[in-house]
């Protein structure tokens, strides 16, 4: 345990004990601060939310360390455990953890990336376009696209002449943020409970996933850091120090050309994939039938994509289904199968993941298995992050944080302003403390409470309060992913340096001049003109433009 984490813990049963002692409004945003204090010293969003938890409990029970205790327990976890989008969220993670590692062992991205990115003109950009295509398949986890591009890319980029350091940007633009707004994901099960933990405590009854949808417009920095991805590789965008890092690559691959060696293009590549297992080459025949087909990764996705609509229309439209109109396939989206439907959706994806898995020498059933379980193992870290987060939002509830920060906001003259702020707030959470969930699970249990409270006080009428609260969620989603994109700290940030074979400080500086202008325009263009009322295919459209004239004219200056 680290000097700076030893203090921070001091720090925060010094305060807990003196506010437990006293009345005072500050008791009430403790708990969320406490969170943060810890997540900063120690990078672990799980040992920060269960802090801030645990705090609000002592001092909801004045003091007392073993009544908070088991109130943590009895009253905080207990009930959100009846919810069934809760338990529906632990169960999916789960499964769906297991069937992104079955994918990732039966090889078919691998086969399909090689295909993709076989030799032609312009071998560099075909490659580039192809690791972006491949991560936008892998929509269903972020830190699974991460592994699976890197791996099977690194070696590609090599012989393409590009960066690895620029394959690292692609990989990690492509995991958190295609994640965050995708209809089936890991990350989904823990977003809609964060919506309903969010909406609760704003009072009011909503459906967690419609409001999901209704929020994927206003998720500017998600899109626009997909937009500006595209368009680096397009025009060959490369600002700050990447464009070093892709002078270099391509002077080594201009240099062994006609040589059969892989050269690698980074500079620190020799010593961070020195100790790494080599992956198969994906572009010989051999290799391919080794890794498994393409219809190893796309038909179990084609499963998991119709399982989940069809699942909604049948098992949440209203009877008789048919005939299906436009009216019952919108309340099928809206109804409460939710929890049910993504879990079979995930449970037949991973049937079919399993009878496509290529044949292995220990035999194919127990290949899968053990993958599946595998993956299954990797999110019992994320499930527990999602019930430490349930408990620190019952704690603010209890002690009143959302209806004291309301009040501060109450009187506020600019409720447009609100959701520029959490985005902003968001953003320096997360790359701070290098966490998307831990980001989540701070600020929704805040924000909403603090934009309905500032819409009704700011006389807006019912449907502009809607809008404001669904584009709150958007920049509440938004600011997670800039730091799970660009954060030192972040997961995805250091497991795609691994599988791309940089050093994740290199990353890290190449990537984050890409991530703010990404923010940027997410704010000037996006969350700004929003919350004035601006329609948001306006904003998209504004930005989108601004996106590739920036990477036209930087293009044209370097």
């Amino acid at each position: 345990m680290t000097s700076r984490t030893v203090g921070s813990l001091i720090a925060v049963v010094v305060m807990t004990t003196a506010l437990a002692m006293v009345e005072t409004p500050l008791r009430a945003v403790w708990p969320p601060l406490a969170a943060l204090l810890v997540i900063l010293a120690t990078r672990r969003a799980l040992t920060g939310l269960l802090v801030g938890g645990y705090v609000g409990a002592v001092l909801l029970a004045d003091g007392d360390p073993w009544s908070a205790y088991l109130a943590i327990f009895g009253e905080h976890l207990a009930p959100s455990l009846a919810s069934p989008w809760k338990t529906g969220a632990i169960a999916f993670t789960l499964v769906l953890g297991g069937f992104a590692a079955v994918l990732d062992a039966g090889g078919g991205f691998r086969t399909l990336l090689g295909r993709l990115a076989r030799s032609g003109s312009d071998t560099g950009r075909r490659f580039q376009t192809a690791a972006a295509g491949l991560g936008l398949l892998c929509f269903f986890d972020g830190l699974a696209n991460s592994m699976m591009v890197g791996r099977v890319g690194r070696e590609l980029a090599d012989r393409s002449g590009v960066a690895r350091v620029k394959l690292a940007y692609i990989v990690d633009s492509t995991s958190s943020a295609v994640a965050c707004v995708a209809v089936v994901s890991t990350w989904i099960a823990f977003q809609l409970s964060m919506i309903e933990e969010g909406f609760v405590l704003a009072g009011r009854d909503v459906n967690p996933y419609a409001v999901f949808l209704q929020s994927l417009p206003y998720n500017f920095h998600c899109w626009f850091t997909l937009v500006l991805l595209f368009a680096a590789i397009r025009w060959g965008f490369a600002p700050g120090a990447m464009r070093a890092f892709e002078v270099e690559a391509r002077r080594r691959h201009e240099a062994a050309i006609g040589d059969t060696t892989v050269v690698a293009v980074t500079p620190t590549a020799d010593t961070s994939t020195a100790d790494m297992p080599k992956t198969i080459t994906p572009t010989t025949d051999d290799a391919e039938r080794a890794a498994g087909g393409v219809a190893v990764a796309l038909v179990p996705l084609a499963v998991l994509l119709t399982a989940f609509g069809v699942g909604f229309i049948v098992l949440g439209s209203p009877r008789p289904l048919w005939p299906l109109e436009r009216d019952k396939v919108v309340a099928a989206f809206g109804s409460d199968a939710g929890p049910l439907v993504m879990v079979l959706a995930g449970l037949a994806a991973t049937v079919a993941a399993v009878l496509l898995f290529p044949r292995r020498p220990e035999g194919r059933l127990r290949a899968a298995a053990v993958a599946f379980a595998t993956g299954v193992r990797t999110m019992i870290g994320p499930v527990f992050i999602l019930l430490a987060a349930w408990i620190l939002g019952s704690v603010v509830q209890a002690l009143g944080t959302a209806e004291l920060i309301a009040s501060l906001l109450s009187g506020a003259e600019a409720p447009f302003l609100i959701p520029t702020l959490t985005f902003v707030t968001g953003a320096l959470i997360s790359f701070a403390t290098g966490t998307s969930w831990g980001t989540m699970g701070l600020l929704f249990p805040l924000a909403l409470p603090a934009a309905a409270a500032a819409a009704v006080s700011g006389s807006l009428p019912p449907a502009a309060q809607e809008s404001l609260l669904h584009i709150v969620v958007a920049a509440v989603f938004s600011g997670a992913v800039f730091g799970d994109h660009c954060s030192p700290f972040s997961d995805t940030t250091i497991v795609t340096s691994i599988a791309c074979g940089v050093e994740p400080h290199d990353h890290v500086r190449t990537q984050i001049s890409y991530a703010l202008i990404a923010a940027a325009v997410a704010v000037v263009c996006g969350f700004l003109p929003a919350g004035l009322g601006l329609p948001v295919w306006i904003s998209l459209v504004v930005g989108v433009l601004a996106l590739l004239a920036i990477a036209r004219f930087g293009q044209r200056s370097g």
